[in-house]
C-alpha cells in the first residue's frame, strides 16, 4: 500500500488510513508518503512496515543500526523531531482517553543519545550479551545501539567469560552502573535447571566490573566484588545538589531505579520543585529515589514499596533519615493501612508501565491529599488514570516530559494534579 502518514501514536508506530481502516506503520514519519508491506490485518486495523519512502520528511536520517535491535523505533528521525513526536503522543493520549487538552507549553526535555542507560537486561548467546530483535528471540549486538556506556557490553562479555566452563549456564545478564560510571555490577540469570550461585567467590573481577552477582531462586548471591552501585547527591545532581551532599542511593541490579544517567537528576529536581507539602506519601518508591530526596530536604515521608529487592535497598538508603522517613514493605493498594486521610498533603506515585490499579487509585484518592505528583512511563495509562483523578475532583495543573530513552518510543511524563 502507498500511504500518507498522519501522526505518531503510542508504541512507536505512525498512524495512516487506508479504505476506512487505520494503519499502524513502522519506520515512517508524519507527513511522509511511503510504500508499505502488510504484516497483519483485522477488520478494524492494519499493521505494516515501510519498505520505500516516496516523499521523505526533512527530519529523516540514517539509523545508527538495525532499528529492531534495542527498540529503536525513532532512530530514523532527527532528535529534535523525536521529542516533538513524543510530546504529541502524550497530548493525543490525553485528548482521547481523558478528554482533556494538555497545558500550553508542554515539552519533553532531551538527553544525549549515547551512553545514557544506567541499567539494561541483556540476553546471552554463545557467551555474548545482547538484545533480542523486537518481537523475536533473534539475538543482536547491543553495542551499535549506543544506549550503554562505552565498554559496558565488553565488560558483561568478560564477566561471562570469567565463568569458564560454567559460562553456558548464563541465560541473561543485567548490567547496572552508577551515574559516574565508576561502579558497574553484572548480574547473572541462570538457564532453567541450572545454577550459578555456587561459583566460587574467588572469581577474578574483569576490567570494568566492580561486582558480579547471580540469581538463586529469587535471591541475589554475591559472586565477586561489591553487589551494589551507589550514587551520591552530588553525582545525581551534577555537583549542585539542592539537598546537600549527604544523601546517597545504593542499589542492586534487581532493584528499580530510573534508567537515564543524564536526566535522573533533573527529574528528581523537578519533582522536588513540584511537591508543595512537608508531609508526603511516596508510592512505588523503588530504592527511595524521591523519598530520600524529600526527607533530606526536611520533609516527613512514608515510602511504600512492594518489591523485595527494591524494598531492601529502600530500607538501607533510608537509614540516615529514620526520624523523617518511614519505609514500608507493602502493596500500594494497601496504603490506607499505613496512611490515613489528612496525614499527608502530597502523594508522589511512580507506578510501572501498567499504571495504577483501580484499587490503588481508589486508595490514593481516599487519602484526600491536596496534590498528587504522578510520574509515568506510559502515556495511555497516565491519561487513563488522569481521567479517573479528574472525575474524583482533581485538576491537571502541570505536565512535563523527560526523554529517558532517546531513539525509542518511550517517554517519561510528570503530571501534577491538585484538588
Amino acid at each position: 500500500m502507498e500511504l500518507t502518514i498522519e501522526r505518531a501514536v503510542a508504541g512507536g508506530r505512525m498512524l495512516a488510513r487506508h479504505e476506512g481502516r487505520i494503519v499502524f506503520v513502522r519506520g515512517a514519519i508524519p507527513g511522509e508518503r511511503v510504500r508499505t508491506r502488510v504484516e497483519k490485518s483485522t477488520r478494524q486495523a492494519i499493521w505494516a512496515d515501510t519498505i520505500e519512502v516516496l516523499e521523505p520528511s526533512a527530519d529523516r536520517r540514517e539509523p545508527i543500526c538495525d532499528a529492531a535491535c534495542g527498540g529503536l523505533a525513532y532512530a530514523h528521525i532527527e532528535y529534535a523531531r523525536q521529542r516533538e513526536l513524543k510530546r504529541d503522543v502524550v497530548a493525543d493520549a490525553f485528548r482521547r482517553l481523558a478528554r482533556f487538552d494538555v497545558p500550553a507549553g508542554f515539552a519533553v526535555a532531551g538527553s544525549p543519545e549515547r551512553g545514557y542507560r544506567l541499567r539494561a537486561r541483556l540476553h546471552v548467546s554463545d557467551g555474548r550479551a545482547g538484545f533480542f530483535r523486537e518481537g523475536s528471540h533473534s539475538w543482536c549486538d547491543a553495542a551499535p545501539t549506543g544506549q550503554l556506556a562505552d565498554g559496558a557490553i565488553a565488560a558483561a562479555d568478560a564477566a561471562i567469560a570469567a565463568l569458564g566452563r560454567r559460562a553456558p549456564a548464563v541465560d541473561a545478564v543485567t548490567v547496572i552502573e552508577n551515574i559516574s560510571g565508576a561502579e558497574r555490577v553484572v548480574h547473572f540469570e541462570p538457564r532453567e535447571g541450572m545454577r550459578l550461585d555456587d561459583v566460587a567467590r574467588t572469581l577474578a573481577l574483569p576490567d570494568g566490573v566492580t561486582g558480579i552477582t547471580a540469581d538463586a531462586r529469587g535471591h541475589v548471591v554475591t559472586i565477586a566484588g561489591s553487589p551494589t552501585v551507589t550514587d551520591t547527591a552530588d553525582q545525581l545532581f551534577g555537583g549542585a545538589s539542592p539537598i546537600g551532599a549527604l544523601p546517597a542511593w545504593t542499589r542492586h541490579a534487581t532493584s528499580f531505579f530510573q534508567g537515564n544517567r543524564f536526566l535522573t537528576g533533573p527529574l528528581v529536581r523537578h519533582v522536588l520543585d513540584l511537591v508543595g507539602s512537608d508531609a508526603v506519601a511516596d508510592l512505588y518508591a523503588g530504592v527511595g529515589l524521591f523519598a530520600i530526596a524529600l526527607a533530606a530536604r526536611g520533609g516527613r515521608v512514608i515510602a511504600i514499596e512492594g518489591d523485595r529487592s527494591s524494598g531492601g535497598d529502600l530500607d538501607a538508603n533510608a537509614g540516615p533519615w529514620r526520624e523523617r522517613l518511614r519505609a514500608v514493605h507493602a502493596a500500594v493498594e494497601d496504603v490506607g493501612q499505613f496512611v490515613h486521610p489528612g496525614d499527608v498533603g502530597a502523594v508522589v506515585a511512580d507506578p510501572p508501565r501498567t499504571g495504577m490499579s483501580p484499587e490503588a487509585l481508589t486508595a490514593v484518592v481516599a487519602l484526600g491529599a491536596a496534590q498528587i505528583v504522578y510520574v509515568s512511563c506510559d502515556p495511555p495509562t497516565l491519561a487513563r488514570d488522569a481521567a479517573k483523578l479528574m472525575a474524583a475532583g482533581y485538576g491537571l495543573t502541570s505536565l512535563r516530559g523527560f526523554d529517558l530513552f532517546p531513539n525509542t518510543a518511550h517517554v517519561e511524563s510528570v503530571a501534577v494534579f491538585a484538588k
